[in-house]
């Protein structure tokens, strides 16, 4: 009995490590025991990729929001947050020095009940504006955590951009007033600029191409992006077998043509993101010196 004691005693520290653990008994600073995946999304990261990011200096990170909608009898409901895991990782990429949080993919859709705006449809999520508000705070002040110096948040709905401008201003008026040399506050911006599809338009008209609204809640640009991701997304093979595959009297084939489209219009986004984040965080820079 004394030596059945004694062994208890001896593993009792590891037996408590393991359960608090979750079964895992994980020190932070242990050093990775494989090369790093070659990738910028937070969500597809192991903790010991993004704490190494982190230290080699990535430091900015992309908050982003999509949502759940009706989209028209041709795309997905998730079109905006298939979108944006194309436009982040290209936004990313340009930066050089940034990361992306998983994406926000529930933003205000519409009053739940009695429903109107897009929850009038099946398929379609959406929150309250003070839900979506507080679910962005909680990510933001995640980041700060975890050590992000710089957060931008950007959206690709209508509906998402004005609950991103408030919490930005709200935490930023919060962060800096706890601000100290110790603990300086992180820069926090939201960049409307993303969201600039009218530029966009008028930059593909001068590539020649020119949309008729047909009534859908679709378009070339948008649906250009999503083949760009995954053409299922847009229900390609069943369009090309129904002779529906074309949009605001355009044609989508050959497919590999408007993927292309997709690859430029994602591309002419991202640089344009790209800008505005440096000019807000050039800006800022100047002001408080």
């Amino acid at each position: 009995m004394l030596r059945l004691r004694s062994l208890c005693a001896l593993f009792a520290p590891a037996i408590v490590l393991v359960t608090v653990n979750g079964g895992i008994a994980a020190d932070p600073k242990q050093a990775r025991p494989i090369e790093a995946l070659d990738t910028v999304m937070i969500e597809d990261m192991t903790w010991m990729e993004v704490r190494d990011a982190l230290a080699a200096g990535k430091k900015t990170v992309i908050v982003a929001t999509g949502g759940v909608e009706q989209n028209g009898p041709y795309l997905a409901t998730g079109k905006h947050n298939v979108i944006l895991r194309a436009t982040t990782n290209a936004i990313a990429r340009k930066l050089g020095n940034a990361l992306v949080a998983p994406i926000v993919g529930f933003v205000p859709e519409g009053r739940i009940e009695p429903p109107s705006q897009h929850m009038k449809f099946p398929g379609t999520v959406s929150l309250s504006e003070e839900t979506y508000e507080a679910l962005l705070t909680d990510i933001c002040r995640s980041m700060r955590t975890h050590g992000f110096e710089r957060i931008v948040m950007i959206g690709d709905s209508g509906g998402n951009q004005d609950g991103m401008q408030a919490v930005a201003e709200k935490l930023t008026k919060a962060w800096q007033a706890e601000a100290s040399k110790v603990k300086p506050a992180p820069r926090l911006v939201y960049i409307p600029e993303y969201y600039a599809y009218d530029v966009v338009n008028a930059w593909l008209k001068k590539q020649g191409i020119k949309e008729v609204d047909e009534g859908y809640h679709d378009s070339f640009v948008i649906t250009a992006q999503m083949m760009f991701v995954d053409p299922s997304s847009v229900r390609m093979q069943q369009r090309i077998a129904a002779g529906k595959f074309k949009i605001n009297g355009i044609d989508l084939a050959p497919a590999e043509k408007t993927i292309e489209w997709g690859r430029k219009i994602v591309d002419f986004r991202a640089a344009a993101t790209v800008a505005a984040i440096d000019k807000q965080f050039a800006a800022e820079k100047v002001d408080g010196k």
